[in-house]
């Protein structure tokens, strides 16, 4: 299958901008103007104003002294290249490879993607027909080459889509300019009569270089499809992308249900032919009014099972809003892994976290509370105990490095020690009182204390004196004084709580 590209061509970007912006502009005479070597100098002319002979590149002076009334507004050099980005973030609906051709169009890597708008025309046609809907004065055209689809779109009389292969023919009559050359060599092809293409598109490769530069060869052979020319696409394109245009807008939950299954089912296919499961996901929905809207899931491991992954969607499809309707869908796994061989032992007795359906739980669960409400946690190597552990990334890290202590720690640890107020008697004794929270806990078993210095290398202060104590509800603390004993002085904070 031969390559595709569709060229796009702004005629008057900036003006359609502001039309949009105040509608009382429209089909009247404004330019836009920068100063150049002390002279105001038009950047952009609105067609009311090329109607009366305005052009770009002319002195407002003389732009003035040709209509009296012409509105001025100042030129805001980069504006072009946001609206551009902006159009171009629009365009990802028709194909993923979009990029900018500054300073006026756009650049689509169309290959394999006119199919699902039933050919090329439906497809080309689609595409401008919005564009002016908004308000732009676009011309497309579409070739096998970046090079000729642009010639095509700004000097083009016939067709906007070239035939594959037939590029030459298309070029023949088109003026020197649809070239992309240089000013200086476009002097040089009129100076010598050179009006058309076709008058030196056969010429010796030698004589063109010594007369005109490499640049000529360089796009003619560009145009022809005998060099390569590539996009640079606005995003990176996913590797595991799969779209779904729709023949007529979603606005239903049950519509994009239908939807969220069928790009499930062709980029799982894909994902189980390669031995890969995703971790996580997004669903973008393009909306009639041109706006997205997506949701995104995750999973604790690899997982390319449908029937799992749409529950996971399925939460998010309530806080999609369809609004006029959606009409083209992207599923894209963000980020893939590759998934272990099922191992029979995963089947028979207490395989713990191993079982995907484990797994698939707290995905089900993290879609409902939020992925950051549920944790993991690995030793880390530190006896300090806010250092001692760290959180998993996934269900499957395997830890590093083995717990450091045999001895009990509380199955809750607070982010931060909490102060408390203690009854003691004597120093290293546990406490006989202590209030948490305006409630008074009266201890009847107490172990301890457990010393444990701070890591100096790190931060510097004093030591603690852990004591695992049990009230006389049953309820076990882990409490601790901050160093030594000072009497009434002594600082109580409790940090944990046992199950």
């Amino acid at each position: 299958m031969s390559k595709r590209f569709v060229s796009i061509w702004f005629r008057h970007l900036m003006t359609d901008w502001l039309v949009r912006k105040q509608p009382g502009l429209q089909n009247k005479p404004f330019v836009f103007t920068a100063p150049v070597h002390n002279r105001m100098i038009i950047t952009s002319a609105s067609p009311a104003a090329e109607a009366q002979g305005i052009r770009a590149t002319m002195p407002l002076a003389d732009a003035k002294a040709i209509v009296s009334a012409l509105e001025v507004f100042d030129d805001q050099p980069e504006k072009g290249s946001q609206l551009l980005k902006a159009l171009g973030e629009w365009c990802i609906r028709y194909t993923p490879v979009v990029g900018l051709d500054l300073p006026d169009g756009l650049l689509l890597d169309v290959s394999g993607c006119t199919h699902l708008w039933e050919g090329e025309r439906p497809y080309l046609k689609e595409i401008i027909t919005k564009l002016r809907a908004i308000g732009y004065d676009v011309r497309g055209a579409m070739a096998d080459t970046i090079g000729t689809a642009w010639a095509i779109s700004r000097y083009g009389k016939v067709t906007p889509i070239i035939n594959s292969g037939e590029q030459a023919a298309a070029l023949i009559t088109l003026p020197p300019a649809a070239l992309r050359l240089e000013e200086d060599v476009l002097a040089r092809l009129q100076k010598l009569g050179l009006y058309q293409i076709g008058s030196f598109m056969n010429m010796p490769r030698a004589v063109l270089r010594r007369r005109f530069g490499q640049q000529l060869l360089l796009r003619l052979g560009q145009a022809l499809g005998q060099e390569t020319e590539v996009i640079e696409p606005l995003y990176p394109v996913s590797p595991y992308e799969e779209r779904l245009p729709c023949l007529e807008p979603i606005r239903t939950a049950i519509g994009i249900e239908i939807a969220v299954k069928v790009l499930l089912e062709q980029l799982c296919l894909r994902l189980q032919k390669e031995g890969k499961g995703l971790r996580t996901a997004i669903l973008k929905g393009y909306r009639v009014d041109n706006r997205m809207v997506h949701a995104e899931i995750g999973t604790n491991r690899p997982s390319h099972n449908t029937d799992h992954l749409f529950k996971l969607f399925e939460l998010k499809i309530p806080c999609i809003e369809p609004a006029l309707g959606i009409e083209l869908f992207t599923l894209e796994a963000l980020k893939v892994e590759d998934v272990s061989p099922s191992q029979e032992a995963l089947w028979i007795g207490n395989p713990g976290l191993k079982t995907p359906a484990v797994a698939e739980l707290l995905d089900r669960v993290a879609g409902k509370i939020g992925e950051e409400n549920i944790r993991r946690y690995l030793p880390a190597e530190h006896y300090w105990p806010e250092r001692s552990i760290r959180p998993a990334a996934d269900i499957e890290e395997k830890p590093t490095t083995a717990w450091r202590t045999d001895k009990p720690r509380p199955v809750q640890l607070l982010f931060k020690p909490e102060p408390i107020e203690v009854t003691a008697p004597i120093p290293d004794y546990p406490p006989m009182l202590f209030r948490y929270k305006g409630k008074l806990h009266e201890i009847r078993k107490a172990d301890g204390p457990e010393r444990i210095e701070r890591e100096w290398w790190l931060d510097g202060g004093d030591h603690r004196d852990y004591y695992n104590v049990e009230d006389a509800e049953g309820q076990r603390y882990w409490l601790f004084r901050s160093g030594h004993y000072s009497g009434d002085n002594s600082q109580w904070f409790i940090h944990g709580f046992f199950a």
